[in-house]
């Protein structure tokens, strides 16, 4: 939309204050201000969705993989062959066989349940999720037949243990006797202490090697609980772990990790549809208050519209005068909040932690949130989104107060001039 000079200075001159005008300029003003909490809350609103999801996939992939390939009853016998296949299947970038199993761990009389996961410890010191949170200890002390663990570090503050200490491990699946099944109890030294940064996970998990896992539940050493897999492309494991899954029927089931946390990102999918849509209606409202502001000044400069027409400007004109006045504020509340959703995001653990000072709250309780920080990951697709709904919104509500200036009748306005 090009604008002629004296259209320019029409339009920048309506953009201000005039005298008897301070009204009309601080309904403006605020519909300014409407715009940029509408921009701004949807910018920090979607990104901070998005590293919620981000987070969470790459703490659970790091843990469980993109899918596993679990036998029946919990028990995948001869692994060895099932993990070569899986290993010479194309687009599988790793396979891993693990043991994992709920028991309960015991220290100093506290007890508290634990997820056992056995693993080589080869696969153990490569895991990037494990090997770069070490808080306290060395994976290297963890080796077959050394009865070291590592354990996360929430479970290790409610059992109240170190590293050092000796937890003691229950297998309620014990040995049967002639006076029934003995539980059994095995003592191990925490070598190593972990904060991956999923509440659930630092709570419970308990790491050691696959021999060692296997003499404490009682399995040969041809049998694991399944093989975890990652594959090249996590969006398409369903396609890429088809054929293995027809290789391996009848000794395993395959369960991806759609399937294993749908619900959970399912929730966040829709949840952040809704919060989309929700915000919106902010930008909308903003939108309805750019177009009152306009109509108030339509009526305000009803006179001056007059006189410009009697000197030759165009309906056209008019139309693209009011069009420019309305979509400014429009565009200058949509970048100014870009900044301040920017801004907010970059401190926004800082602004969690002094509201959380200040109210005496715990706003980010880690146990209902699975993370332990606020996370954020800004997607440019969404941000452009975000710009032209802005943007496309204050257009429409100019249109109406923009003909409604060109349909001014210059001969009844000045009749009694």
């Amino acid at each position: 939309m090009l604008l002629s000079r004296y259209e320019r200075m029409i339009a920048g001159r309506y953009l201000l204050p005039g005298k008897g005008e301070r009204f009309i300029a601080l309904v403006a003003a605020f519909s300014l201000f409407a715009v940029m909490l509408g921009v701004a809350a949807l910018v920090i609103v979607m990104s901070v969705m998005n590293g919620f999801r981000a987070e969470l996939f790459d703490k659970i992939v790091g843990l469980n993989g993109h899918a596993v390939v679990q036998g029946y009853n919990g028990q995948l016998r001869d692994w060895r062959s099932v993990l070569a296949e899986t290993k010479a299947t194309p687009g599988v970038t790793s396979a891993t066989p693990l043991i994992q199993q709920p028991l309960m761990a015991t220290f100093n009389g506290r007890v508290e349940f634990m997820l056992l996961d056995g693993m080589r410890v080869q696969d153990m010191r490569a895991n990037p999720a494990i090997a770069n949170n070490i808080v306290v200890g060395n994976l290297a002390s963890i080796t077959p037949g050394s009865n070291r663990v590592a354990i996360g570090s929430r479970l290790a503050e409610s059992l109240g243990a170190q590293v050092g200490d000796q937890i003691t491990i229950w297998n309620p699946t014990g040995q049967a006797t002639p006076f029934g099944t003995v539980p059994r109890m095995l003592s191990y030294t925490i070598g190593a202490i972990f904060t991956v940064g999923v509440y659930d996970y630092d709570k419970a998990y308990v790491l050691m090697p696959i021999e060692d896992a296997q003499t404490l539940l009682l399995l040969p050493s041809d049998t694991v609980g399944m093989i975890e897999v990652k594959t090249s492309e996590p969006d398409k494991v369903g396609d890429i772990l088809r054929p293995l899954a027809a290789k391996v029927a009848g000794r395993a089931v395959i369960s991806d990790w759609r399937q294993m946390n749908s619900e959970l990102f399912q929730a966040l999918a829709v949840e952040q549809v809704a919060m989309f849509v929700i915000l919106c209606i902010i930008i909308l409202v903003a939108a309805f208050n750019i177009a009152s502001s306009l109509i108030m000044l339509v009526r305000a400069k009803t006179r001056d519209i007059a006189i410009l027409r009697t000197m030759g400007a165009t309906r056209g004109a008019m139309v693209r005068i009011f069009m420019t006045v309305g979509t400014t504020i429009g565009a200058l509340g949509t970048v100014a909040g870009l900044i301040l959703g920017f801004v907010a995001l970059y401190f926004r653990q800082g602004v969690v932690d002094l509201v959380q000072r200040v109210s005496g709250q715990n706003l980010w309780d880690p146990s209902i949130r699975f993370l332990t920080e606020l996370p954020s990951k800004p997607n440019p697709l969404e941000i452009v989104a975000v710009v032209a709904i802005a943007l496309l919104l204050t257009f429409l509500a100019t249109l109406y107060p923009a003909f409604k200036a060109a349909g001014t009748d210059p001969v009844q306005v000045l009749r009694y001039e």
